[in-house]
């Protein structure tokens, strides 16, 4: 099966009450299921979010067609999404009115043990499980 993955970073407020909290918005059967119905229906497949001190990490697989322009767009017009954005914008190092694709980056991968190809973050690395 063929995907392509995707490597994104963002803060939080550096503020150990706000990121206990944000953990806890996050805690299995806590986040609202339109918003992982909406990354469903846009072709992201899997997501990942890691924490370290306030630096979130994300790794996010998706259809191996996946356009990432298109799709943030798309994503950010589905139900209740611009309301999950904003309500978890005071966790985060952004305005309320940010979208996803505005407050998480696209991370330039740097290394990868037995490399073969070279590839755009924008792209997406594609990958295959045997």
């Amino acid at each position: 099966m063929k995907y392509k993955r995707y490597c994104k970073t963002m803060m939080l407020k550096d503020d150990p009450q706000l990121i206990e909290e944000y953990k806890k918005v996050h805690a299995k059967g806590n986040t609202w299921p339109e918003i992982s119905q909406g990354m469903k229906e846009v072709g992201i497949i899997d997501m990942e979010i890691y924490l370290f001190n306030n630096r979130l990490f994300m790794i996010m697989d998706t259809t191996p067609d996946f356009d990432h322009d298109r799709a943030m767009t798309e994503l950010a017009g589905k139900p209740r999404q611009a309301e999950w954005e904003a309500f978890v914008s005071r966790f985060q190092v952004s305005s309320e009115k940010a979208t996803a694709n505005d407050k998480w980056q696209l991370m330039e991968r740097i290394y990868e043990l037995d490399q073969k190809n070279e590839y755009e973050a924008i792209d997406g690395q594609v990958k295959e499980i045997d």
